[in-house]
This record gives C-alpha cells, structure tokens and sequence, in this order.
C-alpha cells in the first residue's frame, strides 16, 4: 500500500501545485507528502516537481507519467469499489473534461446534485475547449461538441445542441438584415474559434458553405454572447446560451430559411474506464437530465 499512497500523493501534489494543500487533501502532514514523492522520485531517477516559493509545477518527467497514474489509481478505485452498487457506497474518483460554457451553464447546476446523491464520488472537473484525447490526458470523461474521434475511446452521444445566426435589434437597425448567407461576408461577424470561422449552412438548393472575415474572434462563448448583446455583429450561438436573450428581445435570431446543422455533446469516455460503476453513474445522471435546447421561433 505504501506505493498507492505514494502515487495518491503525487496526483495530489500536480492537483492543487502545493505540498501543503495535497497534505490537507490527504489528511496527512506536509512532511508525509514530501516523503511520498522523494521515495517515487529516488525510485525513477527523476525530478517529478519543479519547486519555487509561490508553486510547485510538474516537471516533463511528472507530465509524462502523470495520466498513466491518473488510469492506474482509476482501476484500484475500481477494484475495491466492484462490489458496491448503492449510491451510498459507490466511491473513487472521476475525472472530467467539460467545454467552459457547458460546465457554467448545463454541466456545473448538474453535478450538484450529482455530489449530494453520491456523496463518496470526488470529481474533478476541468474546463477545456479545445478537443482532448480521454486516454493519453487521463480523463475518465471528456463532454465536447467537437467532432474529433479517439481510438481506445468510447462515444456516447448526450444531447443535441441546436444552434442559430443571432444578432442584436441595434445592429440589425444599423447594418441590415442578411436575406442569405451570401451576404455575410458584408457583416461584422463574431466567430467561435474552435469550430472556425467557415459557416455551413443548409438550403433548399443544397449546402451552403461561407468564409468570413470576423470582426472577432474568441474561444470563449460568453465573450460572444456579450459581443452580440452590445451590438458588435453576427454570432452563432447556441441555443441552450442565447435562450434568455432571444427570448427578451435582446438578440433576434436571422437567417431562418438557412438552418445550421446541430452540434451534438457526447461524452467521450476510454474503453478501460467505461465498466466503471461510478463512470456509469454520472454518464446515467447527465444522460436522464440533459435535454436538447429548444430552437426559438425567428421573428
């Protein structure tokens, strides 16, 4: 066992990037912790953590075996939980990777209850928009709207996202309404970065497909709902984000005739990780709870 608390140690450490606080975590004192990592690190020769006086960061060596301890620790978890299946006595620890918007506004109220209802689960939320790969980062789940795929990795699909061309009554008053998509590229446009800034879109001739040159950029969606709210262009925007706004005026969706293909949020989850009992209950909780934004009615 004195390897297991040793590797606890170490995730503890590259979590909170202090020995103080893993030591607190861990209920242990600070002098415990530094002994657990020496021993790890006498045994691989190498430094894991660099040491300053404000924090303490992994080193290459430490960042290279750091999700191979994040899975080995998953599957001792797994091992001494198999038997248990109430909600009471499901234990361990999950690992999940949540788009930022996402995790504010659907994942994070979620997994509130979530705690309450599997007090023995620790959860470790990372929020993350560019596309991650569960297996080599050491996630149990990764939820994305992206469409990237992983060998070793399991694809659940949660819910559908609708999404829509919004803008705001002063821009539309100021610059016009676009009648087809065509004409965006005479628009101010505000871009999601990671889905890019060409449009697709649908229409009764076929697919329609736009390069833009936007006004702004950003891998922040808030950033862009609060650019469209203040009149500074044209945003997509999901549904599930611009509901309240369209729906007290503030934004107007446009290009109704023209839909845009909905994104779906799956969770991508290892092969290894999937059979996990305390896995299998957090995908069951999003799975019962999530339910596909409604696309508001164009005016």
């Amino acid at each position: 066992m004195d390897t297991l608390n040793n590797l606890r140690a170490f995730l503890a450490v590259s979590r909170t990037g202090s020995f103080a606080a893993a030591a607190r975590d861990l209920k242990v004192a600070p002098s415990v912790v530094t002994k657990r990592i020496s021993q790890i690190e006498w045994r691989l020769k190498s430094p894991l953590f660099e040491r300053s006086t404000r924090r303490v960061s992994l080193t290459p060596t430490g960042q290279r075996y750091l999700p191979t301890v994040q899975r080995l620790l998953a599957d001792v978890d797994d091992l001494f939980s198999e038997v248990q299946d109430t909600a009471h006595s499901l234990q361990g620890s999950i690992r999940m990777k949540v788009p930022s918007t996402v995790a504010a506004v659907l994942i994070g109220p979620m997994l509130d209850g979530f705690a309450q209802q599997f007090p023995l689960i620790r959860l470790e939320v990372i929020a993350l928009d560019r596309a991650v790969n569960p297996v080599d980062e050491g996630f149990d789940i990764a939820l994305t709207l992206l469409p990237h795929t992983f060998g070793g990795v399991v694809e659940l699909a949660l819910c559908a996202m609708p999404r829509l061309v919004c803008a705001s009554p002063a821009y539309l008053a100021r610059k016009g309404v676009p009648t087809s998509p065509g004409e965006l590229p005479q628009h101010d446009t505000l871009v999601f970065l990671p889905t890019g800034s060409t449009w697709d879109f649908s229409s009764s001739r076929g697919p329609m497909r736009v390069d833009l040159q936007p006004r702004l950029s950003t891998n922040e969606a808030q950033l862009l709902l609060s650019a469209a709210l203040a009149g500074n262009g044209i945003a997509i925007l999901g549904a599930y984000l611009a509901g309240p706004a369209l729906q007290a005026g503030a934004l107007v969706p446009i290009l109704s005739d023209y839909p845009m293909t909905d994104l779906w949020l799956k969770a991508l989850v290892p092969q290894s990780r999937i059979q996990a009992a305390r896995v299998q209950a957090l995908l069951g909780w999003m799975q019962a709870r999530l339910q596909p934004a409604p696309k508001p009615i164009s005016r």
